[in-house]
């Protein structure tokens, strides 16, 4: 059994600085190799792992010591990169969402994920949020059997990123595929079930629209609706609006069945909380029963050396806890790349569904 585990890091921007300071938390593990093609970055990332090697290119960082991968990079860079591991040494890997972008390459991350023959885990930091996970594991419980399922995420636009790649949908795979495949995730664990269609209305309301990059507009949307039908009969809803950052909560997931209703709120990274406001709302979980009445409030705080780690509610700590139990040989891959696509899945339809106007069967 490996006793700890040295990471090899591709991809060194925000994201990838979350996952260092999370791996540097860590009991068994430390990041003893970074690449990125921006050397300003690396270097600096190199720094943060305290003193990681700095890669010249994914084979040079694979040459290294290192027992695991985590791909941070890009979104249309996953699925070469993932190929590129697999010619040079099949190891452990967690790939950031989503791992693909374009409808054609659903059978090629299909084919590899069948024949890659190391643990592969797809980064899905929201359901390690410590009130989400509350909400998972109480939910079919507490309703009685969920009917319904809301997902709303009211937050900040989308940040810079280098190269400004997240601002065009040909490089995300679109809004419903970047930033919702979490969620779609969510409701297929929630639900503990598979989606049958999509519908959804979305578009480009404020965002990004005065700005341009190589004389293109950005073309990535910034609110809207879905709506999925599941197999068993439940239905769920997504709200997204990315001009909303003034809202109290940034996440807020609602389950009700025939008993309750129970509600997991989450707020967004505390360095954007306004410091005049006072401390940043404590995330919460609210069970309203039908009968007696409620709703019954408890506060789910998060230990603030994992909220200073990163953006995501503690999430990426429990992710990488997890994911270092598999790379030593104590756990299970929980996030597998079936799951990875068929969230991908969901978010492709609803991208169609919103372009054409006529809901999507899967």
């Amino acid at each position: 059994m490996l006793e700890n585990v040295n990471y090899g890091l591709i991809g060194c921007g925000m994201m990838g600085r979350e996952h260092i300071q999370n791996i540097n938390l860590l009991t068994h593990g430390r990041v003893t190799a970074v690449f990125d093609p921006v050397d300003e970055l690396a270097q600096s990332a190199a720094t943060l792992a305290q003193d990681a090697y700095v890669a010249t290119s994914i084979a040079d960082l694979m040459a290294q010591d290192v027992d695991a991968v985590v791909i941070v990079s890009p979104n249309y860079l996953h699925i070469a990169q993932l190929q590129e591991i697999a010619a040079i040494r099949p190891i452990p890997i967690l790939c950031e969402k989503p791992l693909y972008t374009d409808p054609a390459d659903a059978s090629v991350v299909a084919a590899f994920a069948k024949d890659y023959p190391a643990p592969l885990w797809v980064a899905m930091e929201y359901r390690y949020m410590p009130p989400v996970a509350a909400l998972i594991e109480q939910a079919a419980q507490v309703t009685g059997g969920i009917k319904m399922l809301t997902v709303r995420e009211h937050r900040f636009p989308f940040l810079p990123k280098i190269g400004d790649w997240n601002r065009f949908n040909a490089k995300t795979g679109g809004t419903l595929v970047e930033k919702c495949c979490h969620f779609f995730d969510l409701m297929r664990l929630i639900l503990q079930d598979e989606p049958v269609r999509v519908m959804a209305s979305a578009g480009q309301g404020f965002n990004h629209l005065d700005e341009t990059y190589d004389d293109e507009t950005p073309d990535i949307w910034d609110h809207g609706y879905v709506i999925v039908d599941f197999a068993g009969g439940a239905r769920a809803m997504l709200e997204l609006c990315m001009f909303a950052e003034g809202a109290e909560y940034q996440e807020e997931i609602t389950a009700i069945g025939p008993k309750a209703k129970i509600e997991a709120k989450v707020p967004g990274p505390g360095r954007f909380w306004p410091a005049a406001l006072g401390d940043a709302p404590v995330p919460q979980i609210v069970i309203s029963p039908r009968a007696p009445k409620g709703p019954f409030t408890a506060e789910i705080p998060v230990d603030p050396t994992l909220l200073a780690a990163g953006d995501h509610n503690g999430s990426t700590f429990y992710q990488h806890q997890r994911f270092n139990a598999v790379v030593r040989g104590e756990g299970q891959v929980e996030v597998t790349a079936i799951d990875g696509m068929k969230a991908v899945a969901m978010g492709l339809a609803a991208q169609e569904s919103a372009r054409t106007g006529k809901a999507v069967t899967l």
